[in-house]
């Protein structure tokens, strides 16, 4: 299909209107991060490296990192183990309810972070009665983190149709093998994907993270809000922010990446 020169203009200018509204934002942190000035200030009076160095040196945001990488690490491995079994249970097996249990594993990364944040918080209090601290974390992020996991997955085995498994269970291998040596083979950039995606959503969650997180567990988008408005901490927010935009763009990339790879090759 061929555009006219005035609707190829007109979807240019609305693109260009749309990203500089996304990314502009993000540009005046990356600029802030490197001002002279202690605030929230535009123009920057000054250019300076200053706020890298005691960035690196800020003990809240070094231990808000390693919470948040520990979180992340966590919450991806638990999705990646049962958005994989899902997965194969509902695109392997027919049974009765199997439309409902794919509504219900797809409905939490759509119901708003705050409904999901309350649900958890009474779940965990008042039904469980647990305290509140990095595992309850760990269990909420897992909840959303494993539907990236599950898309990726039944996704790649929808393609993989089941002709070289059946092939693998005609010549004698069992489940076990067949998975060792046939489906996992098949599944794994699609987990790499699955898993890659999984770790950046769970790494910059904050809205389910505060009704989750107990007293002294503090994760990096947290310290970073805790610390936007205290004197002299602009500076240094920002450059943990532009580290949180890099580290959540490295695994998205890549997971595109792995994502368009395995389409060239199909």
């Amino acid at each position: 299909m061929r555009l006219s020169r005035a609707a190829r203009v007109t979807l240019g200018t609305v693109t260009t209107l749309i990203l500089a509204v996304i990314y502009l934002p993000l540009f005046v942190v990356f600029v802030n991060s490197f001002s002279t000035s202690t605030n929230l200030t535009w123009p920057p009076p000054g250019f300076t490296l200053e706020w890298w160095g005691k960035a690196f040196q800020n003990a809240g945001a070094l231990e808000g990192i390693t919470t948040s990488v520990q979180i992340a690490l966590a919450a991806t491995a638990i999705s990646l183990i049962l958005g994989t079994m899902i997965s194969l249970a509902l695109q392997r097996f027919d049974f009765f309810g199997r439309d409902a249990v794919s509504l219900l594993v797809i409905l939490p990364i759509a119901l708003p972070g705050i409904v999901t944040g309350i649900a958890l918080n009474n779940f965990f209090r008042t039904i469980l009665d647990v305290r509140l601290g990095i595992a309850t974390i760990i269990v909420a992020h897992a909840t959303f983190c494993i539907v990236t996991v599950f898309n990726n997955v039944i996704a790649r085995l929808r393609r993989m149709g089941t002709s070289l498994e059946e092939a693998s269970a005609d010549l004698g291998a069992g489940v076990w093998t067949t998975f060792r040596l046939v489906t996992f083979p098949q599944l794994r950039s699609a987990l790499l994907a699955g898993g890659l995606l999984a770790f950046a959503l769970s790494f910059d969650e904050i809205i389910v993270t505060t009704f989750t997180a107990g007293a002294g567990v503090t994760t990096l988008p947290i310290w970073i809000l805790d610390n936007l408005f205290r004197p002299n901490q602009a500076p240094i927010v920002n450059v943990i922010a532009v580290v949180l935009v890099i580290v959540s763009i490295v695994p998205i990339y890549l997971a595109q990446r792995l994502s368009g790879s395995e389409q060239l090759q199909k």
